[in-house]
């Protein structure tokens, strides 16, 4: 009887079964390394991958689905013990419809041609972050991704209407609804978003569309105080009027960082000496009114609202370099080896929080480099850290001493980046073990070999 990858070689064709060095040469994550696997598989339908999990399942072998690769918390990393399902093949956007205004996609079609597809029909597909020419839907709806319009949009989980997935023994799971309501029995699509492949491989999704915003306004503003940036967040929520899609919030660790005077800095477009810098930004319909309003909010801001500064884009370009300073977490580079975390916490926690915790890690390691930053509108804080070295105590130390004081505060030691095996150590600072013990009763019951993504989350 031929072995696995024999099978899988007259399943998929020799060239989609890659083997040994062909394996090694690809990368592991965004930022290099290389793979290991037993073979990494090159399917290019959901039939394909249910064929395949059915021969992993017969064959008690573990599976590894990857994407765009370009998660931070180690969900998508393989060992020499598993098998990876790349989902490079699986690529094609399936159907635009305007009138239900949805998206029929595979899962491997990155986040940047969704949305140029969208843009096409005078459509858009408001999620969006810093990898999006990298990351995949599929890996998006596996980790639940955020991003930087939260705060009008909502999380990947509310753009998805319809999903399908394969199961650890190969059954295909398809509900691909192109409806917004549907409460015929459980929401099994959920199963499936935000947990990281552990319960199922997602193949095709239904996303759903929003008309195109053509009018954008962005400006920058700085600030000196954070309860001056809260009062900002919540005067312009009420005064844009549901307009309002991006509050990104940079400290002036970070400012300073993201536009330092070297081969990583972005120009200072204002003084780099604020405490504080928003990047704000709201889309609309009426370009000229939109406009209007925008200036008219900011004026408002300037006098009542803690504003000591502000910048008004002009045109794209200015827009984008504005948002290359908010999204230049290459900076910090100089820095390395560096550590990136994702957090949450009700925002009137935030200041505390990092008050505190700060000070702790300062204790233990008082020349650390330390930049914050953040979306802040959806109680969401990145942290880019660097302690000199990437010693597994020592970061194991430092983690632990972050996430700890979130515990108490109602955060989350993971906002939009998973768990991956990263965070596995740190999940009962915000899942209590009865939350837990569920999450490994739905593992047992969908997945009782534990073939899929093993290792991860718990």
């Amino acid at each position: 009887m031929p072995n696995l990858i024999q099978q899988l070689q007259a399943l998929l064709g020799d060239s989609e079964v890659l083997l040994g060095e062909d394996v090694r040469a690809r990368s592991s994550h965004w930022q290099g390394g290389h793979t290991d696997a037993k073979a990494v598989l090159r399917p290019n339908s959901s039939a394909q991958v249910s064929a395949i999990m059915k021969l992993c399942h017969g064959a008690g072998q573990s599976v590894v689905v990857q994407g765009g690769k370009t998660g931070l918390v180690e969900a998508s990393l393989s060992s020499v013990n598993d098998i990876v399902i790349s989902m490079e093949r699986m690529n094609k956007i399936v159907d635009v419809d305007r009138q239900s205004r949805t998206m029929t996609v595979e899962a491997g079609v990155p986040l940047q041609l969704i949305q140029e597809a969208a843009a096409e029909a005078d459509l858009q597909y408001p999620m969006d972050l810093g990898a999006r020419g990298s990351a995949t839907i599929g890996g998006n709806i596996a980790t639940n991704a955020g991003g930087n319009r939260v705060i009008r949009y909502g999380m990947t989980r509310h753009l998805i209407l319809g999903l399908e997935a394969v199961l650890a023994d190969g059954t295909v799971i398809s509900s691909m609804s192109k409806v917004l309501k549907n409460n015929a029995g459980y929401d099994l699509k959920q199963l499936f978003i935000g947990t990281e492949g552990t319960l199922g491989t997602v193949t095709q999704a239904v996303l759903k569309l929003s008309p195109a915003q053509h009018s954008e306004n962005t400006a920058l503003l700085a600030l000196e105080k954070f309860e001056h940036v809260t009062e900002l967040l919540h005067f312009v929520d009420r005064a844009f009027g549901g307009h309002l899609s991006s509050f990104e919030v940079m400290w002036n660790n970070y400012f300073q960082y993201t536009t330092a005077n070297n081969a990583f800095g972005k120009n200072a477009p204002m003084s780099r000496d604020h405490s504080f810098y928003v990047l704000l930004e709201t889309q609309g319909t009426q370009s000229e009114a939109d406009r209007e309003q925008f200036e008219q909010v900011l004026a408002e801001a300037m006098e009542s609202a803690g504003v000591v500064d502000a910048v008004l884009c002009k045109s794209n370009s200015e827009r984008e370099a504005l948002w290359a300073i908010r999204d230049n977490i290459e900076a910090m580079s100089v820095v390395k080896p560096v550590f990136y975390f994702d957090i949450s916490l009700p925002i009137d926690q935030m200041a505390e929080y990092l008050t505190v915790a700060e000070a702790d890690l300062k204790m233990e390691w008082p020349d650390m480099h330390y930049a914050v930053f953040g979306h802040i509108g959806d109680g969401n804080i990145h942290i880019i850290a660097s302690i000199g070295t990437d010693d597994k105590e020592a970061r194991f130390r430092f983690d632990d001493i972050l996430y700890r004081h979130l515990a108490s505060r109602g955060g989350s030691i993971s906002a939009e980046h998973g768990i991956g095996l990263e965070k596995k150590p740190f999940l009962h600072y915000s899942r209590s073990p009865e939350e837990i013990a569920l999450m490994q009763t739905l593992k047992q019951a969908l997945d009782p070999k534990n073939l899929l993504n093993p290792g991860k989350i718990f």
